[in-house]
This record gives C-alpha cells, structure tokens and sequence, in this order.
C-alpha cells in the first residue's frame, strides 16, 4: 500500500509496493495482450507502451505525467477489446496509486 498512508513495505524489501503493484499489472496486461489471437489497427502502440512502463518499474522511480501518458495511450489502444478489460483496469488502478502529477 501507500507510504504516505504509514503503511510499509514487504519485509525484506524496501521498494514501494505501489511500483511492485504496477510492475505486476503491467505483466499480466502484456502477457494477456501477447495471448490475444485478433489483430487490431493500434497493437502495436498498446505493446510500445506496455514495454516503456515495465522499463519505468525497473528503476523504482517512475515520472507520473509519463505514467499516465502511456496509460491513456493504452487505454486508447486496447479500450474496445473486451477480453482485456480487466487487465487495464488492474494498470489503470496501479497507475492510479502514484496520484495526480504536480500542476
């Protein structure tokens, strides 16, 4: 859960747990998108993008704005493909965790 909220991490580990969550969202995304038989026009914006949040999981420091950049453009990509509605919706609510970006 949050640090902000006093909550702390997994024992053993001193990685934010909200990059933990999203790391794992994002994995399950891209392997149900790579699963996935139909071909649909923006494929590859949607992998493009799934590719950069794992990146940006991999240092434990991910930027925001670019967090909900890509989740838009995942959103956009993937919005209409029913079967991987609930997968977005896990990375939606991990990027979620992260709050609004600074104004």
């Amino acid at each position: 859960m949050l640090r902000s909220l006093g909550q702390m991490p997994v024992t053993g580990s001193d990685e934010d747990p909200r990059v933990t969550g999203l790391r794992t969202a994002v994995s399950r995304l891209r392997r149900e998108l790579a699963a996935h038989p139909a071909e649909f026009r923006d494929r590859a914006v949607a992998e493009d993008e799934l590719a950069a949040l794992a990146a940006m999981t991999s240092d434990g420091n991910p930027e925001i704005p670019r967090l909900r950049r890509s989740l838009l453009l995942i959103a956009g990509s993937i919005g209409s493909v029913s079967a991987l509605s609930r997968g977005l919706a896990e990375v939606r609510e991990a990027v979620e965790l992260f709050g609004e970006p600074p104004r």
